[in-house]
C-alpha cells in the first residue's frame, strides 16, 4: 500500500514538473513572439537564436553522445559561406541557399565524421580541430569566398520568391519558426530509440557494443546530424547579419560554442539556449564598453560558473530539483 502510494505520489510530481516545464517553454515562445513588439532589437534576437541553434546542434553530439569537437565551427561557417555565394553569385531564393548551406554542412560532416570517430578522447577532438583549420585555409585562400574580406553585402532576398525578407520584422519570424522547429527536432531524437542509443553508447560505449548496437554508425549518424544543423545555424546567420567573414570558420568560435553549452549546461535542452543567451548579450553590452577585453570577461566568468556550477547553470538547477525531490520522498 505504502509503495503504491510512493509511486503514486513520484508520478504526480514527475507530471507537475512536466507540466512546468511546458509552461515554460510556452511562455519563451510567447515572449520571442512579442519581442518586437516590446521593443527588442530584433537583429539581436536574431542573432542570440542563430548561436543558440548553433549550441543546440553541438551539444546532441557533445552533451547526448559524448563526443568533443574542437571543429566545428568549419560546419557553421562552411554553410555562412555556401549560402552568402549562392544567394550573392547566383542569385538563389533564401530558402534554396539555406538548403544548399545545410546540407554542404551535413555532407562535410560526413567526411569529417568518418575519419574522427574511428578515434576516441582528445583523439577525436585533435582530428576534428586539425581538420576545421584545413577548412579555415580553404576559405582563406579560395577566391569565392573573398579571402580576408569575407563575403559583403549578402541580400536576404525574398522566402520563395515571394514573400520579402528585407524587413527586419518578417526576417525575425522567419529565424524563430526556424529555430522552434529545430528544438523540437532535436527533443524528438534525444526521445526517440536512436537517442537513447546515443545516451547508452555516451555512459558505456563497451556496453552498448556488447548489446550488438553498430556504435560507429550511430556515433556517424549523430555527427552528421549535428554537422548539419550546426550549418543551417550558420546560414540563417549570414542571411541575418548580410555577411559570412573567416571568423566564422575559426577555431575561435569552435572555442566559443563550446564556452555557451558548458556554461548551460551540457545534456541540458535550455542549456545550450542559455549559455548562448548569456554570451552573446555580454558580447553586445560589453564590447564598445571595454573592446578587445570583453573576452577575458567572459572567460572570467565561465571559470567563476565552472567552479560554482559545475554541472552548468540549467544543469545545476535541476540537480537542486532533483535533490529537493528525492529529500521529499524519504520524508
Amino acid at each position: 500500500m505504502n509503495n503504491n502510494m510512493t509511486q503514486s505520489v513520484t508520478k504526480s510530481r514527475m507530471t507537475k514538473a512536466a507540466k512546468i516545464t511546458r509552461f515554460t517553454y510556452l511562455a519563451l515562445l510567447v515572449l520571442a513572439l512579442a519581442a518586437p513588439a516590446i521593443g527588442l532589437y530584433p537583429v539581436f534576437v536574431m542573432k542570440l537564436l542563430c548561436f543558440a541553434l548553433f549550441a543546440c546542434a553541438f551539444n546532441l553530439l557533445l552533451g547526448f553522445t559524448g563526443l568533443l569537437s574542437f571543429g566545428h565551427a568549419a560546419f557553421f561557417g562552411s554553410a555562412a559561406y555556401v549560402t552568402g555565394w549562392f544567394v550573392k553569385s547566383q542569385s538563389w531564393t533564401p530558402e534554396l541557399a539555406i538548403l544548399a548551406g545545410t546540407l554542404g554542412a551535413g555532407l562535410l560532416g560526413l567526411i569529417v565524421g568518418a575519419v574522427a570517430i574511428r578515434r576516441q578522447g582528445i583523439y577525436f577532438a585533435m582530428i576534428t580541430l586539425a581538420i576545421a583549420q584545413m577548412v579555415y585555409f580553404v576559405c582563406l585562400q579560395a577566391s569565392f569566398t573573398g579571402g580576408e574580406d569575407g563575403l559583403q553585402g549578402v541580400s536576404r532576398g525574398k522566402l520563395f520568391g515571394m514573400i520579402p525578407l528585407q524587413s527586419d520584422t518578417a526576417m525575425y519570424y522567419f529565424v524563430v519558426a526556424i529555430f522552434v522547429l529545430c528544438f523540437l527536432f532535436i527533443s524528438r531524437i534525444v526521445h526517440s530509440p536512436f537517442g537513447q542509443v546515443l545516451k547508452m553508447i555516451r555512459e558505456n560505449e563497451p556496453r552498448a557494443i556488447s548489446l550488438g548496437y553498430q556504435v560507429d554508425r550511430y556515433k556517424l549518424l549523430a555527427f552528421v546530424l549535428s554537422a548539419a544543423l550546426a550549418g543551417l545555424a550558420g546560414s540563417l546567420k549570414t542571411l541575418v547579419m548580410g555577411f559570412a567573414t573567416l571568423s566564422d570558420v575559426h577555431w575561435s568560435m569552435s572555442g566559443e560554442v563550446i564556452l555557451m553549452t558548458l556554461l548551460g549546461g551540457v545534456g541540458t535542452f535550455f542549456g545550450p539556449v542559455m549559455g548562448a543567451g548569456i554570451v552573446i548579450s555580454l558580447q553586445n553590452l560589453l564590447a564598445d564598453k571595454v573592446g578587445s577585453w570583453v573576452t577575458v570577461i567572459i572567460g572570467v566568468i565561465f571559470v567563476l560558473c565552472v567552479l560554482a556550477f559545475r554541472k552548468g547553470i540549467v544543469g545545476e538547477l535541476q540537480a537542486y530539483i532533483q535533490r529537493r525531490r528525492a529529500a521529499a520522498k524519504v520524508h
